[in-house]
């Protein structure tokens, strides 16, 4: 298939072929990040489960800054690919890497510093906390990899190869599961091993991207030596790429400010609770790869100035997303048990197999609107339609966090994930309204 099928073939094949090897690549993604929990909640304790829980949702932040910032940043490079104007392409992916380097090893240093004090803010549990910060203080030295690894990818996927992402993440993921055995379970390192395990795969993942990435920039021709970095191109990136980062970190964002609030009803429900966050987090990804596919897609197709095709798109999109949350929601509803069952194993406690299985089997039947959120918002932001998307995704976050805070503590735990999909319902039919309105079509890059 030509390099320039976004812009060519029939919409549902030009999105599935494009969206396939990205929801493969992030499956196995978040699956290596599974099986962190599955092999520490086995070999080690649930305690183990409760502290790598606890530090899920501030981590999954920091996943959410490099994914975000690398979409938004791809959006510009996808607009100057489809309009075939090279130099400004490799001007806008140096500005990129150069800039997100220096912010992963500014929030690196900070985390590194601060990760006990971190947890104690979040009231995680006295006696996982030891194991938690020791985590996370791994987990913040491998930070620079994994910006740089995802903002390849998302460079890889503004240019159509989605292929070689996902190659090097079915690379990463076994090597990281091996690691994790190996660690844990034959050297006796506990959390320390799954922590130094991801660092080692993403390490080796980075290195070999940025090299791959190298070749790929010189099939591209431009007038001229592309700068080291641009300010114009920064400008551009920036504006796409912050509200791209709060838009894909919303919901961690979201999940970190209610985290203290799940710490507080215990070590046994916090460890029920991260499972069914890792089962969730397994869901949502075909979700989040048509978003990040209505981006690239859309940019393209204006980079062309194909504006009907981005219409036929977004409803080829409903299809998608449906299909993939029909077949979602029947899964958890056959397997709830199981999966939680797996995290816990067989000396997990009963209360926190029910808070796991009480959050799947709620949640699963919520999942087709994170999708249709997820291509709505894709839709703005391929086209840098940026106002009222950062308006629904902060929204979203509001909801989820009041409902949460206020709820919670008075009714039980059942009202943290009873939120979750009443903010969802807000920022789609929001994002929608925007949609609808047109205006995402009269807005063109400088």
């Amino acid at each position: 298939m030509g390099k320039e099928y976004l812009i060519q073939e029939k919409p549902l094949k030009a999105l599935l072929v494009f969206a396939l090897p990205m929801i493969i690549g992030n499956l196995f993604q978040q699956f290596y990040t599974m099986v962190d929990s599955m092999v520490v909640g086995r070999f080690v304790g649930e305690q183990a489960l409760a502290a790598v829980g606890a530090s899920y949702s501030l981590t999954t932040v920091f996943i959410s800054i490099a994914i975000g910032g690398g979409v938004g940043a791809s959006v510009i490079t996808s607009q100057y690919f489809g309009g075939r104007e090279y130099k400004k392409m490799k001007n806008s992916v140096r500005t990129a890497l150069t800039t997100f380097l220096v912010l992963s090893l500014v929030l690196g240093s900070i985390g590194l510093f601060f990760s006990r004090q971190i947890m104690i803010w979040l009231k995680t549990p006295a006696d996982a906390l030891p194991q938690a910060a020791e985590y996370l203080r791994i987990y913040f030295l491998g930070l620079p990899f994994l910006f740089m690894y995802n903002i390849l990818s998302s460079m890889f996927n503004a240019l159509g190869k989605s292929r070689i992402p996902l190659y090097l993440l079915i690379f990463s993921s076994v090597f990281n599961i091996i690691l994790d055995v190996v660690l844990v379970r034959n050297a006796g390192m506990g959390v320390a091993g799954v922590a130094w395990a991801t660092l080692i795969a993403q390490g080796i993942s980075a290195a070999c991207s940025f090299c791959i990435f190298l070749r790929e920039m010189k099939q591209y021709e431009g007038e001229g030596m592309p700068a080291f970095f641009d300010r114009n191109e920064f400008s551009n990136m920036a504006g796409i790429a912050l509200p791209s980062i709060l838009q894909q970190s919303t919901v961690s964002i979201g999940m970190m400010l209610v985290q203290s609030v799940v710490n507080s009803f215990g070590t046994e429900m916090l460890a029920g609770f991260s499972a069914g966050m890792r089962v969730e987090s397994i869901c949502i990804v075909p979700m989040a790869a048509m978003g990040n596919v209505m981006s690239s897609y859309t940019a393209q197709n204006i980079g062309a100035g194909k504006y009907d095709r981005v219409c036929q798109g977004y409803r080829t999109g409903y299809c998608i997303v449906f299909s993939f949350a029909a077949m979602l929601c029947l899964w958890l509803e056959l397997a709830y048990g199981p999966l939680i069952q797996m995290f816990l194993g067989e000396e997990g406690s009963v209360l926190a197999f029910r808070t796991g299985t009480g959050y799947l089997r709620f949640i699963g039947w919520f999942f087709a609107l994170i999708g249709l959120k997820m291509i709505t918002d894709g839709v703005l932001r391929g086209a840098g339609d940026m106002k009222m998307f950062t308006v629904a995704n902060l929204v979203n976050l509001g909801i989820r966090v009041i409902i949460a805070v206020t709820c919670a503590p008075r009714w039980g735990i059942s009202f943290v994930w009873m939120a979750v999909p009443v903010g969802w319902l807000a920022n789609y039919l929001i994002s929608f309204w925007e949609y609808r309105r047109g205006r995402w079509k009269t807005i063109v890059k400088s």
